[in-house]
Protein backbone atom coordinates (compact mmCIF):
# COMPACT_ATOMS: atom_id res chain seq x y z
CA UNK A 1 0.00 0.00 0.00
CA UNK A 2 0.97 3.70 -0.66
CA UNK A 3 2.56 5.21 2.32
CA UNK A 4 2.31 8.85 2.48
CA UNK A 5 5.14 11.00 4.72
CA UNK A 6 8.03 13.57 3.65
CA UNK A 7 8.77 16.99 4.65
CA UNK A 8 6.22 19.72 3.68
CA UNK A 9 6.96 23.29 2.50
CA UNK A 10 3.94 26.26 2.60
CA UNK A 11 3.82 27.08 -1.09
CA UNK A 12 5.21 26.83 -4.70
CA UNK A 13 8.83 26.63 -5.26
CA UNK A 14 11.54 26.86 -8.09
CA UNK A 15 11.51 23.57 -9.45
CA UNK A 16 15.20 23.58 -10.25
CA UNK A 17 16.29 24.48 -6.91
CA UNK A 18 17.59 20.96 -5.55
CA UNK A 19 17.16 20.02 -1.98
CA UNK A 20 19.84 18.61 0.18
CA UNK A 21 20.91 14.96 0.43
CA UNK A 22 22.55 13.26 2.84
CA UNK A 23 23.71 10.78 0.28
CA UNK A 24 25.95 13.19 -1.33
CA UNK A 25 27.87 14.55 1.85
CA UNK A 26 31.32 13.92 2.16
CA UNK A 27 31.04 10.88 3.78
CA UNK A 28 30.18 8.45 0.94
CA UNK A 29 32.49 6.11 0.05
CA UNK A 30 34.08 6.79 -2.95
CA UNK A 31 33.71 3.10 -3.84
CA UNK A 32 30.29 3.80 -4.15
CA UNK A 33 28.81 5.11 -7.57
CA UNK A 34 27.14 8.48 -7.05
CA UNK A 35 23.33 7.91 -8.56
CA UNK A 36 22.17 9.88 -11.11
CA UNK A 37 20.95 13.43 -10.67
CA UNK A 38 17.00 13.56 -10.65
CA UNK A 39 15.71 15.17 -13.59
CA UNK A 40 14.33 18.77 -13.80
CA UNK A 41 11.32 17.08 -14.39
CA UNK A 42 11.47 14.70 -10.93
CA UNK A 43 12.55 17.83 -8.89
CA UNK A 44 9.04 20.07 -10.01
CA UNK A 45 7.28 16.22 -9.12
CA UNK A 46 8.85 16.22 -5.69
CA UNK A 47 8.09 19.88 -4.94
CA UNK A 48 4.46 19.49 -6.32
CA UNK A 49 3.89 16.54 -3.74
CA UNK A 50 5.47 18.98 -0.94
CA UNK A 51 3.19 21.80 -1.37
CA UNK A 52 0.64 23.56 1.31
CA UNK A 53 -0.47 26.79 -0.82
CA UNK A 54 -4.28 26.42 -0.11
CA UNK A 55 -6.04 25.95 3.44
CA UNK A 56 -9.02 24.04 2.26
CA UNK A 57 -7.09 21.94 -0.08
CA UNK A 58 -4.55 20.69 2.27
CA UNK A 59 -7.43 20.20 5.23
CA UNK A 60 -9.86 18.22 2.99
CA UNK A 61 -6.98 16.25 1.36
CA UNK A 62 -5.59 15.29 5.37
CA UNK A 63 -9.05 14.70 6.61
CA UNK A 64 -9.99 12.06 3.60
CA UNK A 65 -6.68 10.59 4.53
CA UNK A 66 -7.84 9.62 8.04
CA UNK A 67 -11.24 9.32 7.56
CA UNK A 68 -10.26 6.84 4.40
CA UNK A 69 -13.13 4.88 3.17
CA UNK A 70 -14.38 1.99 4.02
CA UNK A 71 -13.63 -0.07 1.27
CA UNK A 72 -9.69 1.53 1.79
CA UNK A 73 -9.55 0.88 5.24
CA UNK A 74 -6.46 -0.83 5.01
CA UNK A 75 -4.29 1.98 2.67
CA UNK A 76 -2.38 4.63 4.24
CA UNK A 77 -3.40 7.01 1.64
CA UNK A 78 -1.01 9.61 -0.01
CA UNK A 79 -3.14 12.99 1.57
CA UNK A 80 -1.23 15.20 -0.79
CA UNK A 81 -0.64 16.97 -3.64
CA UNK A 82 -0.28 14.44 -7.10
CA UNK A 83 2.63 15.20 -9.51
CA UNK A 84 2.05 14.30 -13.37
CA UNK A 85 3.00 10.92 -14.53
CA UNK A 86 4.59 10.07 -17.60
CA UNK A 87 7.76 10.14 -19.42
CA UNK A 88 10.00 13.32 -19.33
CA UNK A 89 9.96 13.47 -23.30
CA UNK A 90 6.44 13.51 -23.41
CA UNK A 91 5.11 14.27 -27.01
CA UNK A 92 1.47 14.40 -25.73
CA UNK A 93 0.15 15.60 -22.60
CA UNK A 94 -3.56 14.98 -21.14
CA UNK A 95 -4.68 17.81 -18.77
CA UNK A 96 -7.13 16.72 -16.69
CA UNK A 97 -9.19 18.67 -13.22
CA UNK A 98 -7.97 17.76 -9.90
CA UNK A 99 -7.46 14.09 -8.06
CA UNK A 100 -10.22 12.22 -6.65
CA UNK A 101 -10.74 12.29 -3.06
CA UNK A 102 -10.03 8.43 -3.24
CA UNK A 103 -8.66 7.93 -6.32
CA UNK A 104 -5.40 9.84 -6.86
CA UNK A 105 -5.17 11.48 -3.33
CA UNK A 106 -5.38 7.78 -2.11
CA UNK A 107 -2.65 5.92 -4.50
CA UNK A 108 -0.74 9.13 -5.32
CA UNK A 109 -1.23 8.86 -9.32
CA UNK A 110 -3.09 10.93 -11.38
CA UNK A 111 -6.30 9.24 -12.46
CA UNK A 112 -4.97 5.85 -10.47
CA UNK A 113 -7.48 3.86 -8.61
CA UNK A 114 -11.03 5.38 -9.51
CA UNK A 115 -13.16 5.15 -12.19
CA UNK A 116 -12.81 8.08 -14.07
CA UNK A 117 -9.19 6.43 -14.42
CA UNK A 118 -10.49 2.93 -15.46
CA UNK A 119 -11.80 4.50 -18.79
CA UNK A 120 -8.77 6.91 -19.25
CA UNK A 121 -6.42 4.01 -18.79
CA UNK A 122 -8.57 1.43 -20.96
CA UNK A 123 -8.96 4.10 -23.73
CA UNK A 124 -5.00 5.04 -23.58
CA UNK A 125 -4.81 1.10 -23.77
CA UNK A 126 -6.89 0.55 -26.87
CA UNK A 127 -5.18 3.20 -29.10
CA UNK A 128 -1.57 2.11 -28.23
CA UNK A 129 -0.95 4.91 -25.70
CA UNK A 130 -0.22 2.36 -22.43
CA UNK A 131 1.10 -0.61 -21.16
CA UNK A 132 -2.26 -2.00 -19.58
CA UNK A 133 -5.70 -1.01 -19.43
CA UNK A 134 -5.70 -1.02 -15.86
CA UNK A 135 -4.37 1.43 -13.12
CA UNK A 136 -4.97 0.29 -9.40
CA UNK A 137 -1.76 1.49 -7.68
CA UNK A 138 1.81 3.28 -8.23
CA UNK A 139 3.44 -0.32 -8.93
CA UNK A 140 1.57 -1.66 -10.77
CA UNK A 141 3.53 -1.60 -13.48
CA UNK A 142 1.33 0.55 -15.61
CA UNK A 143 3.81 2.57 -18.03
CA UNK A 144 2.51 5.68 -20.54
CA UNK A 145 4.23 5.88 -24.38
CA UNK A 146 4.94 9.54 -24.99
CA UNK A 147 2.26 10.36 -23.13
CA UNK A 148 2.29 12.55 -19.71
CA UNK A 149 -0.68 13.33 -17.50
CA UNK A 150 -1.18 16.09 -15.71
CA UNK A 151 -3.82 18.06 -13.53
CA UNK A 152 -4.48 22.07 -13.50
CA UNK A 153 -5.12 21.60 -9.32
CA UNK A 154 -2.87 19.02 -7.88
CA UNK A 155 -4.38 18.28 -4.55
CA UNK A 156 -8.46 16.68 -3.95
CA UNK A 157 -10.92 19.43 -3.67
CA UNK A 158 -13.96 19.02 -1.75
CA UNK A 159 -16.95 17.76 -4.42
CA UNK A 160 -14.63 17.66 -7.11
CA UNK A 161 -14.79 21.66 -7.41
CA UNK A 162 -11.14 24.07 -6.94
CA UNK A 163 -12.31 27.67 -6.48
CA UNK A 164 -10.70 30.09 -9.01
CA UNK A 165 -8.63 31.02 -6.71
CA UNK A 166 -7.12 27.39 -5.96
CA UNK A 167 -6.62 27.16 -9.56
CA UNK A 168 -4.63 30.17 -9.93
CA UNK A 169 -2.35 29.34 -7.04
CA UNK A 170 -1.71 26.47 -8.45
CA UNK A 171 -0.94 27.05 -12.28
CA UNK A 172 2.70 28.27 -11.43
CA UNK A 173 3.28 24.43 -11.38
CA UNK A 174 1.34 23.63 -14.63
CA UNK A 175 3.50 26.43 -16.20
CA UNK A 176 7.00 24.78 -14.83
CA UNK A 177 5.76 21.76 -16.23
CA UNK A 178 5.13 22.76 -19.60
CA UNK A 179 8.33 24.69 -20.05
CA UNK A 180 10.29 21.48 -19.46
CA UNK A 181 8.24 19.52 -21.35
CA UNK A 182 8.04 22.09 -24.17
CA UNK A 183 11.11 20.40 -26.45
CA UNK A 184 9.52 17.47 -27.12
CA UNK A 185 5.66 18.27 -26.55
CA UNK A 186 3.62 18.49 -29.76
CA UNK A 187 -0.24 18.09 -28.75
CA UNK A 188 -2.54 18.35 -25.22
CA UNK A 189 -5.98 16.98 -24.55
CA UNK A 190 -7.61 19.02 -22.49
CA UNK A 191 -10.45 17.04 -20.43
CA UNK A 192 -13.36 19.15 -19.69
CA UNK A 193 -13.98 22.79 -19.50
CA UNK A 194 -12.77 23.81 -16.18
CA UNK A 195 -9.19 22.37 -17.59
CA UNK A 196 -9.32 24.26 -20.58
CA UNK A 197 -9.87 27.31 -18.67
CA UNK A 198 -7.04 26.72 -17.05
CA UNK A 199 -4.74 25.52 -19.03
CA UNK A 200 -5.21 28.26 -21.69
CA UNK A 201 -3.38 30.69 -19.79
CA UNK A 202 -0.70 28.28 -18.56
CA UNK A 203 -0.11 27.81 -22.14
CA UNK A 204 0.72 31.28 -22.83
CA UNK A 205 2.44 32.06 -19.75
CA UNK A 206 5.04 28.42 -21.02
CA UNK A 207 5.40 30.61 -23.71
CA UNK A 208 3.27 29.44 -26.82
CA UNK A 209 0.49 32.22 -28.38
CA UNK A 210 -2.94 31.49 -27.62
CA UNK A 211 -5.45 33.48 -30.24
CA UNK A 212 -7.58 36.47 -28.98
CA UNK A 213 -10.10 36.32 -28.09
CA UNK A 214 -9.41 32.45 -26.07
CA UNK A 215 -11.22 29.74 -28.57
CA UNK A 216 -14.37 27.98 -26.21
CA UNK A 217 -14.14 24.90 -24.95
CA UNK A 218 -16.19 22.10 -26.56
CA UNK A 219 -15.55 18.21 -27.19
CA UNK A 220 -13.95 17.71 -30.51
CA UNK A 221 -12.36 21.17 -30.43
CA UNK A 222 -9.14 21.91 -32.05
CA UNK A 223 -6.76 24.77 -31.40
CA UNK A 224 -3.38 25.67 -33.10
CA UNK A 225 -0.89 27.49 -30.74
CA UNK A 226 2.11 29.15 -32.13
CA UNK A 227 5.63 28.74 -31.17
CA UNK A 228 7.49 31.30 -28.42
CA UNK A 229 7.54 34.17 -29.99
CA UNK A 230 4.18 33.79 -31.95
CA UNK A 231 1.76 36.18 -32.92
CA UNK A 232 -1.38 36.41 -34.74
CA UNK A 233 -2.21 36.09 -38.40
CA UNK A 234 -5.05 37.55 -39.90
CA UNK A 235 -7.38 34.44 -39.44
CA UNK A 236 -6.93 34.30 -36.14
CA UNK A 237 -4.38 31.69 -36.00
CA UNK A 238 -1.03 32.12 -34.41
CA UNK A 239 2.02 32.17 -36.50
CA UNK A 240 5.82 33.18 -35.67
CA UNK A 241 6.82 36.76 -34.95
CA UNK A 242 8.42 37.59 -38.62
CA UNK A 243 6.45 35.02 -40.57
CA UNK A 244 4.08 36.10 -43.27
CA UNK A 245 1.39 33.86 -43.30
CA UNK A 246 1.14 31.93 -46.23
CA UNK A 247 -1.55 32.61 -48.34
CA UNK A 248 -3.79 33.60 -44.94
CA UNK A 249 -4.06 30.63 -44.04
CA UNK A 250 -1.59 29.76 -41.19
CA UNK A 251 0.78 27.47 -40.43
CA UNK A 252 -0.38 24.12 -41.36
CA UNK A 253 -1.84 21.87 -38.39
CA UNK A 254 0.37 19.32 -37.30
CA UNK A 255 3.00 20.95 -38.58
CA UNK A 256 6.01 22.85 -36.42
CA UNK A 257 6.53 26.67 -37.16
CA UNK A 258 9.40 27.74 -39.35
CA UNK A 259 13.00 27.90 -37.69
CA UNK A 260 12.20 24.85 -35.12
CA UNK A 261 9.61 27.06 -33.08
CA UNK A 262 7.33 24.78 -32.27
CA UNK A 263 3.28 25.11 -31.91
CA UNK A 264 1.25 23.01 -29.97
CA UNK A 265 -2.18 21.32 -31.19
CA UNK A 266 -4.82 21.63 -28.24
CA UNK A 267 -7.70 19.58 -28.28
CA UNK A 268 -10.74 19.37 -26.25
CA UNK A 269 -12.78 16.19 -25.18
CA UNK A 270 -15.52 15.82 -22.47
CA UNK A 271 -13.80 15.00 -18.86
CA UNK A 272 -13.88 11.71 -18.04
CA UNK A 273 -16.23 12.08 -14.60
CA UNK A 274 -18.61 9.16 -13.96
CA UNK A 275 -21.41 11.90 -14.80
CA UNK A 276 -20.70 12.02 -18.50
CA UNK A 277 -19.53 8.04 -18.79
CA UNK A 278 -22.56 6.99 -17.06
CA UNK A 279 -24.75 9.01 -19.25
CA UNK A 280 -23.23 8.18 -22.11
CA UNK A 281 -22.32 12.25 -22.64
CA UNK A 282 -18.96 10.65 -23.30
CA UNK A 283 -18.58 7.66 -24.98
CA UNK A 284 -15.36 4.95 -25.07
CA UNK A 285 -15.21 5.33 -28.86
CA UNK A 286 -15.43 9.14 -28.73
CA UNK A 287 -12.51 9.26 -26.12
CA UNK A 288 -10.71 7.08 -28.50
CA UNK A 289 -11.21 9.30 -31.49
CA UNK A 290 -9.66 12.49 -29.62
CA UNK A 291 -6.87 10.36 -28.42
CA UNK A 292 -5.95 8.72 -31.56
CA UNK A 293 -6.21 12.36 -33.45
CA UNK A 294 -3.84 14.12 -30.88
CA UNK A 295 -1.53 11.17 -31.22
CA UNK A 296 -1.36 11.57 -34.22
CA UNK A 297 -0.91 15.48 -34.34
CA UNK A 298 1.89 14.55 -31.77
CA UNK A 299 3.72 12.41 -34.03
CA UNK A 300 3.19 9.42 -32.18
CA UNK A 301 2.08 5.76 -33.76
Amino acid sequence: MIRGGGVFYRGVMDATEAPSDPATSSSRSTASPAPAAPSALALLDRRVGECRACPRLVAWREEVARTKRAAFADWTYWGRPVPGFGPSDARLLIVGLAPAAHGGNRTGRMFTGDRSGDVLYRALYDVGLASQPTAVSVDDGLELYGVRITSPVHCAPPANRPTPGERDTCRPWLVRELRLLRPTLRAVVVLGAFGWQAALPAFAEAGWTVPRPRPPFGHGARVRLGGPGGREGPDGRAVPDGRAVPNGKGTPEGRDEPDGVHGLDVFGCFHVSQRNTFTGRLTPEMLREVLRTASGAAGLS
